[in-house]
C-alpha cells in the first residue's frame, strides 16, 4: 500500500540562511517572509542547525532595562546574563544544533510523529547527501486530509481491497463522505474484515472508518448473495 512521502508535500525552494549571516539580517528575513524560523547551512549546503524567532528574542531577555523591573530569565547553569545566545552576533552563534530534520522519501505520518515528538512546527527535508532539499512544516501534513472523497475511495478500492488484501474482497463496499470511510458488505472471517479495516485506516485522507462488514464464521463462504 503506497504511502504520500515527504517529497511529495514539502516546500521548495527553501529560504535559509548561512553560518555567519548576521543577526539583523536573520531577523529582516523572518519579517519580511513572514516565517518563524529559518535553515542554517553550512558551505557545503548541509543543514546544521534552525535559527528561530525564539532563539532572536533570547537578546531581548538580558536587556538591561527588564532587569531592571525584576525581571529574572532562566539561566542555563554556569551562564551569566548576556551569555550564550543573548550574544550571538551571526546564525551558527544564535541556532538550535543540530537540526531536527527528516528525509524526503519518509512517510507524512512518521514526519508528523517525529514533529510532535521533538516538538516543532517544522522540519528541513534533507537529501541522501544530507543537503538541504526543502521544508515541510505541519500545514504541509495537513495536505493529506484535503484529498478528496473519490481519490481516498479509489486508493482504497485499487489498493486495499484489489491488490493488498489476499482474499475475496468482492462483497465489500466503500462509501466517503468527507474523508469519513464507511466499510460495509460481507467478508469470509472476521480476521478478514479486521484486516480490512486496519488497512483502510491507514490510508492518508482518512478521518475515520466506521465498521459495518458482516462476515462468516466458517472458513467457506455461505453463499449468500453479495
Amino acid at each position: 500500500m503506497r504511502h504520500v512521502t515527504v517529497k511529495e508535500v514539502m516546500t521548495w525552494p527553501v529560504i535559509s540562511v548561512g553560518e555567519n549571516t548576521c543577526f539583523k539580517d536573520i531577523a529582516g528575513i523572518l519579517v519580511t517572509h513572514a516565517v518563524s524560523a529559518l535553515p542554517v547551512l553550512d558551505d557545503d549546503g548541509h543543514v546544521v542547525g534552525v535559527v528561530s524567532e525564539a532563539d532572536l528574542l533570547r537578546k531581548e531577555e538580558f536587556r538591561e532595562e527588564f532587569l531592571g523591573e525584576r525581571y529574572q530569565p532562566q539561566i542555563p547553569s554556569g551562564q551569566e546574563p548576556g551569555t550564550g545566545k543573548a550574544r550571538g552576533m551571526v546564525a551558527r552563534q544564535l541556532m538550535s544544533t543540530p537540526a531536527v530534520t527528516v528525509g524526503k522519501d519518509v512517510s507524512v505520518t512518521s514526519a508528523c510523529r517525529l514533529m510532535q515528538s521533538r516538538g516543532v512546527k517544522r522540519l528541513p527535508v534533507i537529501d541522501d547527501h544530507g543537503r538541504l532539499a526543502g521544508i515541510v512544516s505541519r500545514c504541509d501534513l495537513m495536505k493529506v486530509f484535503i484529498r478528496s472523497d473519490r481519490d481516498i475511495e479509489r486508493e482504497i478500492r485499487e489498493n486495499v481491497l484489489m491488490e493488498s488484501l489476499w482474499m475475496d474482497t468482492s462483497c465489500v463496499r466503500v462509501t466517503v463522505k468527507d474523508g469519513l470511510v464507511t466499510l460495509s458488505g460481507r467478508m469470509i472471517l472476521r480476521s478478514d474484515a479486521q484486516i480490512a479495516l486496519w488497512m483502510t485506516r491507514q490510508v492518508n485522507g482518512v478521518v475515520d472508518v466506521v465498521d459495518e462488514l458482516v462476515w462468516d464464521r466458517g472458513n467457506t463462504p455461505t453463499g449468500e448473495a453479495c
